[in-house]
């Protein structure tokens, strides 16, 4: 059984970046991240296949948002870029179990098994 713990959330000012990690224990497939504001449900953020070649993004954070991978380390990362108000939320690690043979598996929540506890992000002007 994995558990993630997720770090490096924080607040930042528009324009900005952060850095996201999540160390999992455990063995792990396809990892991603998900975010959620309150009253919403949880959004797709990103995602990274088991061995890290093959990435896949929300149209909203594509080119400003990159997942990789260190699987010496079982760690998955967000480096986030030109954060916008837009972008605050609780971001969620979330790991597979089972290898995706269909890309649209890599974005839905009810594809992954664990998740991490959550970490806020919040965007400034």
């Amino acid at each position: 059984q994995a558990q993630l713990v997720e770090s490096g959330g924080g607040n930042v000012q528009a324009g900005g970046s952060l850095g996201l990690s999540c160390a999992a224990s455990g063995r792990t497939f396809a990892m991603a991240w998900f975010r959620q504001v309150p009253g919403k449900a949880r959004d797709f953020v990103a995602a990274i296949n088991w061995n890290g070649d093959s990435t896949y993004y929300a149209d909203s954070v594509k080119g400003r948002f990159t997942i990789s991978r260190d699987n010496a380390k079982n760690t998955v990362y967000l480096q986030m870029n030109s954060l916008k108000l837009e972008d605050t939320a609780v971001y969620y690690c979330a790991a597979a179990t089972r290898v995706f043979s269909v890309a649209v598996y890599y974005t839905l929540t009810n594809s992954y098994t664990y998740w991490g506890q959550g970490t806020q992000v919040t965007v400034s002007s």
